[in-house]
């Protein structure tokens, strides 16, 4: 193979989270896979990939570690490396796409990434909610890969991504945390019921709640969140006579006894904390505080805030076992009330 070619079958793409040098390593097995790169084709060498591709040498050299421990790839001291091996069980090459980074979108991608193993390679990449970006990273791909996971929350209109989504193959999809109303065809999904999962959990802590006279959901203009949420929410209110308010923004709302905010983000969080700090109010006893999505620091704020969130790592989990047992399997996960002492 000629020096030029070496190169072009070595590819990493500067949108996607996975490690530089897993995408290293995936470009040479889907090289090999298509039959690009043959038994004893030599690789460029660690000095002239790292110029290539402006990475450093020790990403290179870690990538290549990782093939020559697979038995893919084999090295000669003066020579350099060669594939060794190309007759490679075909893995499962997943497209996974989350809409952002988070202390539980880890959990999901921890779980999804081991329950999986070595049985498949895994492009990581994030739109940040950004429909544009959703819609490019996923524009071209449908041919690459032998399944697409997606957790499809996007600010934009719903229309616009069950548009995108709906040039997939269905065969190869698998939603996550998310449904898509309308998306016809035959595919996997582990997701969330966040109508009935906010009503069921706020029953759950209906013994607490009722101390309090008014429920206040922090829900701004610009969330991510399924309008859902607040379905669930008003018709708990209106179940259990409970005076309510859809809050957008909370740096200025009034806060009162006898009230309680549910967040859903993290930087609500923050600012309703600092708020509660600075009056005279006893948290869990005045007012009262319900955040969405259990993370470890919520047991210790506030002496322990009161968490409504579904179970991430089986979300992971179980994503991965579609996978893995070829199912189209719609799976709701399940949502769970965790009380402490800021309800």
């Amino acid at each position: 193979m000629g020096t030029l070619n070496r190169f072009r079958q070595v590819t990493v793409d500067e949108h996607s989270v996975t490690p530089k040098y897993l995408q290293l390593t995936n470009s040479i097995l889907k090289s090999i896979e298509a039959e690009k790169m043959k038994k004893g084709d030599l690789l460029p060498s660690i000095n002239e990939l790292s110029y290539e591709l402006d990475l450093s040498r020790d990403t290179i050299e870690k990538g290549y570690k990782h093939l020559k421990n697979m038995g893919v790839v084999g090295s000669v001291p003066g020579k350099g490396y060669f594939i060794a091996k190309t007759d490679l069980k075909q893995p499962l090459r997943i497209f996974l796409l989350f809409n952002k980074l988070s202390t539980h979108k880890k959990i999901i991608y921890d779980s999804f990434v081991s329950t999986l193993g070595q049985q498949a390679v895994i492009d990581f990449y994030i739109y940040n909610n950004d429909f544009n970006l959703f819609k490019k990273l996923l524009q071209g791909k449908k041919d690459d890969y032998s399944h697409f996971v997606i957790i499809p929350h996007s600010l934009e209109s719903g229309t616009k991504v069950h548009e995108v989504i709906e040039c997939l193959p269905k065969d190869k999809l698998i939603l996550m945390d998310k449904l898509i109303p309308g998306l016809v065809g035959t595919y996997g999904a582990v997701y969330e019921n966040f109508d009935k999962d906010i009503y069921d959990a706020l029953e759950q802590a209906l013994e607490p709640l009722s101390k309090y006279h008014t429920l206040k959901i922090i829900f701004p203009d610009d969330t991510y969140h399924p309008n859902e949420i607040l379905n669930g929410f008003q018709r708990f209110c209106s179940q259990y006579a409970f005076n309510n308010k859809i809050v957008r923004m909370i740096s200025t709302e009034p806060i009162s006894s006898g009230e309680v905010y549910i967040n859903l983000m993290e930087p609500d969080l923050v600012i309703l904390i600092e708020r509660l700090i600075s009056l005279p109010f006893r948290v869990g006893q005045d007012v009262g505080v319900i955040s969405y999505n259990e993370t470890p620091l919520k047991k210790i704020i506030l002496r322990g805030i009161t968490t409504i969130s579904t179970d991430f790592l089986l979300m992971g989990k179980k994503a991965a076992q579609l996978i893995l047992d070829k199912s189209t399997e719609h799976i709701p996960i399940p949502f769970y009330l965790t009380l402490r002492e800021s309800l």
